[in-house]
């Protein structure tokens, strides 16, 4: 096993790769810009070094710098983490040809699955089913495709992830003008103009697999995730087991999840996304060949670390576990907490957090970036924390959660705890009744017009609070008739926030 590893990323993530480290006795390496100096990941870390100012593309995104520190620390290896650099290629190699250990699949995996394109050709060979689509550069043909395989279809730009160039259109108008839109955003994030059209399915679910390869063709699954809960493309909350799928369909899915993963020699932690429509048929969506933000919920249903299975792969060549042994139990929900700000379009949000307050309890897990005065800096991803519960079944894990964000408590800087709140506690959240579409068709526009109602006073938010608690408190005119409206603190306070409510 390595004696010491760098960890090439910052944040939660950053923190949660060090504490695996740390109880495995391996010393661990942080990296930092002069925007993160003296953040929460190198107080944690054995050892900090600097690799570049603020800006990611001189400092997270710097290869060079990178592997300087890894060099000058005695690193034996590099974790990436998940975002940056841990579904760069070229970084891959650079690392490897170093004489360093990269902790994750080869340069060739990345491309291979990484582009979208090929990956659907090497999932159609593996016998996984693909959603009907057409990839090309020109505008033309994939109007001619798109009329072929019938609207509406999704646009997506060939390569990257996280929502980046996807459009969901219905006519050819549309199609021409989102295909040019991807294409710029392609050839400007990615360096590939390149864009594929899908067959959108409606009221899809997001179901994803989560898989660990040995690099020489054998592969095992941990179960499925559930994803739907999205916003823009974006996952909000995730869940592991997921209430839509029956034992034979798990089966189904996780089956071909290894199939795919065993085709391409997959090394390390990987995720096969998957959509699954309401007529219980199911398509390759993409593969992330890296951690997960969601791994947590995989983690409490099966007591596996993730972290040191992707360890033990990159130390021995070998899985550190059979399919038999891995066995699931109980539920696991969690929700992601940003620095934005939901009454505004969710806009990402910068500043010092004054205060900060996590739950506790035998059955909350908080993987977090930051504490009580760190600051949160406009020049990075605006992830905060992920806040995890686990419960014998659906509804307590979920009952769980929602009391652990009740008291979850980030002052100084704007977050989306309130939206978390309310999203936890809408009836369908508690049916498992939604889809990818459901967010942005019928949870948002009743809340952003909640978060637009005028605030009310200080001491109507005082009677809210205390009738929400149970308490008695003395009513000021006109407030019972107010309260009596309200059915959660929530909805009475609306456009409270941190600045506000929380304090």
């Amino acid at each position: 096993m390595f004696r010491k590893v760098l960890i090439a990323n910052r944040g939660e993530i950053a923190c949660r790769i060090a504490a695996t480290l740390h109880e495995m006795g391996i010393r661990s390496v942080a990296v930092f810009s002069d925007a993160d100096r003296g953040a929460l990941h190198t107080r944690l870390c054995d050892e900090a070094w600097r690799v570049g100012p603020a800006e990611a593309r001189e400092s997270y995104l710097n290869v060079e710098a990178i592997l300087d520190a890894a060099r000058a620390s005695g690193a034996e290896a590099v974790h990436p983490g998940f975002g940056v650099l841990a579904e760069n290629a070229t970084f891959a190699d650079a690392v490897e040809a170093a004489g360093l250990t990269f902790i994750g699949p080869t340069g060739r995996q990345i491309r291979d699955m990484g582009d979208k394109r090929a990956a659907r050709n090497i999932a159609q060979k593996a016998g996984v089913p693909i959603v009907p689509g057409a990839e090309g550069a020109d505008v033309d043909a994939l109007a001619k495709a798109a009329a072929k395989i019938g609207y509406p279809v999704m646009v997506k730009a060939a390569l990257g992830g996280g929502g980046k160039g996807m459009k969901a259109v219905h006519d050819e108008a549309a199609l021409r003008e989102a295909v040019e839109s991807a294409m710029r955003l392609a050839r400007s994030a990615f360096g590939d103009a390149s864009v594929y059209l899908e067959k959108l399915v409606t009221r899809a679910r997001h179901i994803e697999v989560q898989v660990v390869g040995d690099g020489h063709g054998r592969a095992v699954h941990l179960f499925e995730r559930e994803c739907s809960l999205q916003r823009r493309h974006q996952k909000v909350v995730e869940e592991a087991p997921s209430a839509a799928i029956t034992p034979e369909l798990r089966a189904a899915i996780t089956s071909a999840a290894v199939r795919l993963a065993e085709a391409v020699d997959y090394r390390g932690a990987g995720t096969i996304e998957m959509l699954l429509a309401p007529s219980g048929e199911f398509y390759f969506l993409e593969m992330n060949t890296r951690l997960q933000v969601e791994h947590p919920v995989t983690e409490f249903i099966t007591g596996i670390d993730l972290v040191r299975a992707q360890l033990h792969v990159a130390a021995t060549g070998t899985l550190p576990f059979e399919q038999d042994a891995v066995r699931h139990r109980g539920h696991a929900i969690e929700a992601r907490l940003y620095a934005e700000d939901a009454s505004r379009g969710f806009l990402p949000q910068a500043g010092t957090a004054s205060r900060v307050r996590w739950p506790h309890g035998s059955f909350v897990r908080v993987d977090r970036g930051i504490e009580a005065g760190d600051d949160v800096s406009v020049h990075y991803d605006p992830m905060l924390a992920k806040v995890i519960a686990f419960g014998s079944t659906r509804d307590a894990a979920l009952a769980r959660l929602t009391g652990a964000l009740d008291t979850a408590r980030v002052h100084g800087v704007v977050t989306n705890l309130p939206f978390l709140r309310a999203l936890t506690r809408a009836p369908q959240v508690a049916r498992a009744e939604f889809d990818t579409e459901w967010i942005e068709r019928e949870f948002l526009p009743g809340f952003e017009a909640l978060m637009q109602a005028p605030a009310p006073d200080l001491a109507l938010a005082a009677v809210a609070i205390a009738e929400a608690m149970g308490l008695t408190a003395a009513r000021p005119d006109g407030a019972e008739k107010h309260v009596a409206k309200t059915k959660t603190p929530f909805e009475t306070l609306g456009r409270w926030r941190q600045a506000g409510l929380d304090s």
